[in-house]
């Protein structure tokens, strides 16, 4: 979406619809000056009073005009913001408009930059839609926003306008990768995908390490559980060097199983539906790589994407069998269904070994645990080192992408005790996405690393307010904020 600025509201289309803006209790179109007598007689009814996510369309011979509430300002957040505009293009969407003019609220209590930030997101955030596979209806799809028109802003917010536009492009990617046909979005297009990253950058560098290399290397993890699928695995490696004179280097570790059966133990069909999100966290990975890059942020990151297809075969992988890893330890399978953390144990234990990581933290859609402990608007993660826990926070508090810290209870280790393995894979139902941390804890040695669980937050049973898709692209502006920093 093209966005300008405008000096006044005496400049723009009549044709465009305009967004007027109203903090609950204020409404009185004070500052709106000769547009205010279009007004007077829906201010003077009382009919709108600017409370949060409340419109009015009114036709006037300025044009369209449509009030916003935005709640009580005491109260407002950029979360609150994301979601009035979010409500404001939706009404956009159903009345066809391809473009419309903006005039920026203006608060007492929230800094300008939340407020921007506020707007913005819920704009650009609400503006996508998914209709590649369509056909027939198609046509009935509503328009995106093509072009925004900002009143009251000034080029010193081009820079935060700029970031922001180049994060939600990036959510784009990882909803559109999420979204798609799973018998299209395979690991050797997510491979693909991540190669052609390094034409946008010359501070990008991609390696594909395919089926050979991993054989080579011995990660038996990752082998074992593509083996169900005709599609190769691949571990996939992007380094970004944005500031070579720092020593600081952070690993991002995203699982990428694009389709998930279960393998032998067998998802239910309605269980399988949601499954081609199950490289929710790859996708977030590497969209988050294409960000970073196009913002030309200075940190050094290699993200790790291993990723897999774990179908059904006669040479599938077996409850009961026993599989040596990357890192030496050898993991009896108890269930194929808890296949991302197998995956996910050889990318960390090879990060810890060859990339020296200050920091590692992995993104995974890993269980439906996490769903009934924290819902779908919240991630739940685990993490060995209290300073990156803190920093995780206070990303997520910026970004709104919410995450709940779930302890590293070190008991729970006893539900992984094998009697002809070093460790089973899973560690049974009960505080599952603690003891899904706990396993793969068990191969970053002492490397400070946290777990991401996004099972919840990274495709929902239902679009809502900004993310008007199943896939929420979770986790971009999450990394791309704690990168920021």
């Amino acid at each position: 979406m093209k966005y300008k600025l405008l000096p006044s509201l005496d400049k723009r289309d009549l044709e465009d619809v305009l967004i007027v803006p109203f903090w609950e209790g204020e409404v009185d179109g004070s500052s709106l000056g000769p547009l205010k007598s279009h007004l007077d007689s829906v201010f003077l009814s009382g009919d709108f009073k600017g409370k949060g996510d409340q419109t009015l369309l009114v036709y006037s011979p300025e044009g369209r005009i449509l009030l916003l509430g935005l709640g009580k300002e005491e109260s407002a957040t950029s979360e609150t913001l994301r979601r009035s505009y979010s409500h404001a293009v939706h009404i956009l969407q159903r009345l066809k408009v391809k473009s419309c003019h903006l005039i920026a609220p203006k608060g007492k209590k929230l800094p300008s930059e939340e407020v921007l930030k506020g707007v913005w997101e819920g704009l650009l955030l609400s503006n996508y839609a998914f209709n590649q596979l369509k056909g027939d209806t198609l046509k009935e799809a509503p328009p995106l926003l093509e072009k925004v028109s900002w009143i009251g802003l000034s080029k010193k917010d081009e820079p935060l306008l700029d970031h922001i536009q180049a994060v939600a492009e990036g959510i784009y990617l990882a909803r559109d990768l999420v979204n798609g046909n799973a018998d299209e979005v395979t690991p050797a297009m997510l491979a693909e995908t991540a190669r052609s990253f390094e034409k946008r950058s010359s501070k990008l560098k991609t390696t594909i390490f395919d089926k050979k290399w991993l054989e080579k290397e011995k990660m038996g993890l990752i082998l074992a559980v593509s083996r169900g699928s005709k599609l190769d695995p691949y571990l996939i490696q992007i380094a970004y060097k944005g500031n070579p004179s720092s020593k600081e280097h952070i690993v991002l570790v995203g699982k990428g199983v694009t389709y998930d059966t279960g393998g032998l133990a067998l998802k239910t069909a309605e269980g399988m539906t949601s499954m081609k999100c199950d490289m929710a966290g790859g996708a977030a990975i590497l969209a988050t790589m294409r960000t970073i890059a196009d913002l030309n942020l200075k940190v050094n990151v290699t993200a790790l994407v291993p990723t897999v297809e774990n179908a059904i075969d006669a040479r599938s992988y077996k409850n009961g069998d026993v599989y040596r890893s990357y890192s030496g330890k050898t993991v009896e399978v108890n269930n194929t269904d808890a296949e991302g953390r197998l995956i996910l144990a050889d990318a960390l234990a090879y990060a810890e070994k060859n990339l020296r990581p200050t920091y590692m933290v992995d993104l995974a859609t890993l269980t439906g645990n996490v769903i009934l402990a924290l819902g779908e608007h919240v991630a739940g993660f685990c993490a060995n080192d209290d300073k990156l826990s803190e920093q995780l926070m206070e990303a997520s508090a910026k970004s709104s992408d919410f995450l709940w810290r779930l302890p590293l209870w070190k008991e729970y280790k006893e539900a992984f005790k094998s009697d002809i393995a070093d460790l089973l894979n899973s560690g049974g139902r009960d505080a599952g996405s603690i003891k899904g941390a706990i396993f793969l804890h068990e191969f970053v040695g002492k490397t400070k690393w946290a777990h991401i669980d996004i099972a919840g937050t990274a495709f929902w049973s239902k679009g809502r307010h900004y993310n008007p898709t199943k896939a929420t692209g979770y986790g971009v502006r999450l990394l791309v904020e704690f990168l920021s920093k």
